[in-house]
């Protein structure tokens, strides 16, 4: 069972329902990481200036926003936190509506939303309820120190979470279409043949006849090779000092305090 990510509470109206909320998706891919050319060493990136070839240490640094060519407006760690939203352990439900309102261009990413302790019998009724009403919830919530605009919808014997981009991040599609395209008419008989073709290719959708084949092929690659013993060794100092990060924040700081340790003259720099 997945660890949750966000526990707090979901309400309507008046109805309060303590729950959790978990990964729905664990996209598969295949990672790499950057060796040296003979394996034996794992190679990490550092922050430095291009222009002088200094390297940085994470707390010298500055966070920019590009305003222009060349040009930053510098925002101070303190200036970002006293805009970050009010943590809050509630998702509110604010109106309810019709899924098929809801473009599938809006939708971010997915998650689950079970019971908390205690909320079970009320989870259950908000769930009877969105299932014979035939509708799904808007809400907002603060996740990962954002404020998201959320959809709560029923899914099977529970009920699903997704983040929605705002209005003002979806672009127009008219600024993706050439202003040819608008000239362009298909005559009646294409289109009565296209129709045909489409509706001879409309069957009954199964999403696992789609698997990702370049990935699959990867994989079988990786243990081909790991199966007939032609893998590196990285040095186990390197990996005992730089451990696999869980994210490029950490990665950074691990990079950044092995190259100090290696090179005394820039403690003093």
């Amino acid at each position: 069972m997945a660890r949750p990510i966000w526990k707090g509470s979901i309400s309507f109206g008046l109805v309060s329902i303590p729950v959790q909320v978990e990964t729905a998706v664990r996209e598969k891919s295949v990672k790499f990481h950057m060796l040296s050319k003979d394996g034996s060493c794992r190679l990490r990136r550092k922050l430095y200036c291009p222009e002088t070839g200094d390297e940085f240490n994470w707390k010298d640094t500055a966070r920019g926003i590009e305003v222009a060519d060349n040009q930053y407006v510098v925002v101070e760690e303190k200036e970002i936190e006293a805009a970050r939203p009010e943590k809050s352990k509630a998702i509110e439900i604010e109106q309810f509506v019709k899924l098929e309102e809801i473009d599938p261009i809006f939708f971010d990413n997915a998650y689950y939303v079970t019971p908390g302790e205690g909320g079970a019998k009320a989870y259950r009724l908000l769930h009877e309820a969105m299932k014979e009403s035939g509708r799904i919830g808007i809400a907002r919530m603060t996740l990962r120190e954002r404020q998201n605009l959320v959809a709560v919808r029923i899914y099977g014997d529970g009920m699903s979470l997704h983040t929605l981009h705002y209005a003002d991040e979806v672009l127009a599609i008219e600024e993706a279409l050439p202003a040819a395209l608008a000239k362009v008419k298909p005559n009646a008989k294409e289109v009565e043949v296209a129709k045909q073709l489409v509706e001879a290719m409309t069957k009954d959708l199964k999403l696992s006849d789609y698997k990702d084949e370049y990935r699959e092929q990867l994989e079988e690659l990786i243990e081909r090779k790991r199966a007939g013993k032609e893998t590196v060794t990285v040095s186990a100092e390197t990996e005992e000092e730089l451990p696999q990060p869980i994210n490029l924040m950490d990665a950074l700081k691990r990079s950044l305090a092995s190259n100090k340790a290696q090179d005394p003259s820039r403690k003093s720099a």
